[in-house]
């Protein structure tokens, strides 16, 4: 396992830099996924040894950080690349652009350079030396800042004074809800209160970060409870006005017994699993955006004209602002974009069908509309249907190779332009529909097309 070969990568450069007289430790979230009972995704070290030491100890070492203090160590553990962090104890000076210090001091003090960290529950460090030698976790654990009790009470508590730790990196403010949406945790009060304090200062904060937190949030499996807490501390308005907008939107009861447009994309996000693709994740929490924008109360029910035209826009204005790639933007958009066509599914010829399951990872498609379904009125039949249809055509029949092709066209003596085109259009929806099977057929149906309406 590769959580395995980490904790070996990590044990062995502990014990290398202890064997040179230096103190190190494990450090940060792998500290506290061990106490909660969780295998760690990775090692990190902290340890006095200054960064040009550490880079002549190893072999294999990446300067990424080294004025921070930070060297990448890289070893190969039983197959497996193991790149581990080892930070040098360090103090911070005067944080001047709401992320990085102006100075950092190295340290020898492992207590110093705990309470400059963010929140206690990440300051804990861990001596796996003696954790081999006694098979005591809980003695193996140095703990300045009180992590342990705030595990113990499930709490996300800034270390020290609240408004100097969001002050200092202002993207902290959504790391704490997604600590405490990813482990189950409560807000302290007094944390919670500096973020609602500051809530409009994540504006500063870069966009990419931005996105890059609120996509963790979405995919760590408990996305229903960060965007509640993001929601809470007034940060939802910030980051996603368009989602904040959501708020007490009222939907017909017969579609959506559920309650608002909020209340409905609450439960999608619900069911999203951990490590569902972002693009599904991001779909999701997207596919309704346009409805506040379009809704009106007319004779007899409430209606949302055009919300998917809209919808697409404000998807991609908010995949432009967060700065996502060309390619998560197409699939993201294309989810808003296709979300109701699932209505029709039943009544889709064959060749309109087949077209729907050319939609690029078509089974992100699937999966976001038997979200939408549960998340209302909960009935699977056109989900089913669509599921069994897919699964049941071959990849061959969804996109065959043409039978027709322009070349042909232009042999027969057509001259390319929008009639040869929609042509083109009708010859594969015709092989499509399993209506002509050769050439040969193809340009008669051409043909006869061709004399019931001439091309010009």
């Amino acid at each position: 396992m590769k959580e395995r070969a980490a904790q070996i990568a990590a044990e062995t450069i502990v014990d290398r830099l202890r064997a040179e007289g230096y103190d190190a430790y494990f450090a940060g979230g792998c500290v506290r996924d061990l106490l909660l009972g969780r295998k760690p995704d990775d090692f990190d070290i902290a340890t006095s040894a200054l960064p040009e030491t550490v880079l002549a100890m190893f072999p294999r070492t990446f300067a990424v950080g080294a004025h921070f203090g930070v060297i990448l160590v890289a070893d190969k553990i039983d197959g497996e690349e193991i790149v581990t962090e080892v930070a040098t104890f360090r103090s911070d000076g005067a944080y001047a652009d709401g992320r990085r210090p102006q100075s950092v001091r190295f340290s020898e003090s492992a207590e110093e350079d705990v309470v400059r960290r963010d929140f206690t529950i990440n300051g804990m460090l861990l001596d796996p030396q003696l954790l081999r030698e006694s098979g005591d976790l809980g003695k193996a654990v140095l703990d300045y800042v009180g992590g342990r009790a705030d595990l113990r009470d499930r709490l996300v508590r800034a270390i020290g004074d609240a408004d100097r730790r969001f002050d200092e990196d202002k993207l902290r403010m959504l790391r704490a809800v997604r600590f405490a949406a990813r482990i189950d945790f409560e807000i302290e009060l007094g944390t919670a209160a500096a973020i609602q304090k500051s809530a409009a200062h994540i504006a500063n904060v870069s966009h990419e970060r931005v996105r890059d937190e609120l996509t963790r949030m979405l995919t760590d499996g408990r996305a229903r409870r960060a965007f509640e807490l993001l929601d809470r501390t007034g940060l939802l308005r910030t980051v996603l006005p368009e989602i904040a907008r959501m708020q007490g939107v009222e939907q017909p009861p017969e579609y959506h017994p559920e309650g608002d447009v909020w209340v409905h994309t609450l439960m999608l996000l619900e069911q999203l699993p951990a490590g569902v693709s972002p693009t599904l994740a991001w779909g999701a929490l997207l596919h309704d955006v346009g409805k506040p924008a379009t809704f009106q109360r007319g004779p007899g029910r409430i209606r949302f004209n055009g919300h998917v035209e809209v919808g697409v826009r404000i998807a991609q204005d908010i995949a432009r602002r967060l700065r996502f790639s060309n390619e998560e933007t197409a699939q993201i958009v294309a989810l808003v974009e296709n979300h109701m066509r699932f209505g029709d599914v039943e009544k889709m010829k064959a060749s309109t069908l087949k077209r729907f399951f050319r939609l690029q990872a078509f089974p992100e498609h699937l999966a976001l509309h038997r979200m939408d379904c549960m998340a209302s009125h909960g009935g699977l039949e056109l989900y089913e249907y669509a599921k069994q249809r897919f699964e049941a055509t071959p990849l061959e029949e969804v996109r065959p190779k043409l039978l027709v092709t322009g070349r042909d066209l232009i042999e027969v003596g057509l001259q390319p332009g929008p009639r040869f085109k929609e042509l083109l259009a009708q010859a594969e929806d015709a092989q499509l529909e399993g209506r002509i099977s050769s050439k040969e057929e193809g340009l008669a149906l051409i043909r006869s097309l061709s004399d019931a309406a001439p091309i010009p």
